[in-house]
């Protein structure tokens, strides 16, 4: 390799790299932890160095220019290189310190995970555990987070999946919102309950539909993405919402509603980690404790009657 061919400061790449990826000086700079002037002195002294001009300014943003989109190419191959090295260097780590940070729904993260982030944090007080509470699916191979939480097997080879278990989901009220409504025997009887949704294109209905349940958007009035909200509704009677059942069967105040009109949805959980990762002593006790607490006999769905 001829060293001496390389005229540029790495560091200033990588400046280049994460404001081409955030599209501006600003979103780069919170994404390195760096001021705005900064990080633009940074990507204008590449400028220099390699004798080009990377980004034109449109508006409140930045687009590259021709030679920026030619370069940006093998700065993020370098990018990749440096997240693989960081990655094999964790995976060697020995030490039950540091931070392992974790990805996940609200649903796990409010209603399985406490128990044991408690029990972790005491056998294991040098780690530091990162709680990341999203409905986006973070990249572990790019380092976004150590280990995921998803309702999916992944199907990236560089990926270690574990299934967990299969939670049946079912409809959940409370036995005043249910009363009215009786002991039902067809589907019919059930053209103005309300459903809680999650998704303002009304997904639900679709999933519904295909079970046979004459419903529309007037069965939706209420939408949230956020499964506390939802459980706080339904505890005030203000419809129904699909909880999967590790959850729903704990709430006293709740009662399954409807089973006799078919089988529950199922919803998976996998417990997923970067396979380099899993090789780190700190990640791998964090993985193992959680499978471990999710999978356990008494945290496992009961049977559905």
């Amino acid at each position: 390799m001829d060293w001496s061919a390389i005229k540029f400061d790495w560091n200033r790449a990588r400046a280049f790299l994460v404001t081409a990826e955030q599209g501006s000086f600003s979103a780069g700079a919170r994404a390195l932890g760096l001021t705005q002037p900064t990080l633009g002195r940074q990507v204008a002294a590449l400028e220099r160095e390699l004798g080009v001009t990377l980004f034109e300014r449109v508006g409140q943003g930045l687009v590259l220019t021709e030679s920026g989109r030619a370069m940006v190419h093998h700065v993020r191959a370098m990018g990749d290189a440096a997240t693989q090295l960081s990655m094999a260097a964790s995976g060697q780590a020995s030490a039950l310190e540091g931070t392992v940070s974790i990805t996940t729904s609200e649903l796990e993260a409010v209603f399985l995970l406490p128990p044991v982030l408690v029990q972790l944090r005491q056998q294991y007080p040098g780690i530091h555990l990162d709680i990341q509470v999203t409905h986006e699916v973070a990249n572990l191979t790019r380092r976004e987070a150590d280990i995921a939480l998803r309702s999916f097997r992944p199907s990236q080879p560089d990926l270690i999946a574990r299934k967990l278990y299969d939670d049946p989901v079912w409809l959940y009220g409370t036995p005043e919102y249910l009363a009215p409504f009786g002991n039902p025997t067809s589907i019919e009887e059930l053209n103005s309950i309300q459903l809680i949704g999650f998704d303002r294109e009304h997904q639900l209905l679709s999933v519904l539909g295909d079970k046979g349940w004459p419903l529309d958007t007037g069965n939706i009035r209420l939408t949230t993405l956020s499964l506390s909200l939802q459980w706080e509704l339904v505890k005030r009677h203000q419809g129904l919402a699909f909880i999967p059942q590790t959850v729903g069967d704990r709430e006293p105040l709740f009662r399954r509603a409807f089973e006799q009109f078919g089988p529950p949805l199922v919803l998976p959980l996998w417990l997923v980690c970067h396979r380099e990762l899993h090789t780190s002593q700190r990640i791998r006790v964090v993985f193992d404790a959680i499978a471990e607490a999710l999978s356990a006999k008494d945290n496992a769905p009961a049977r559905s009657v």
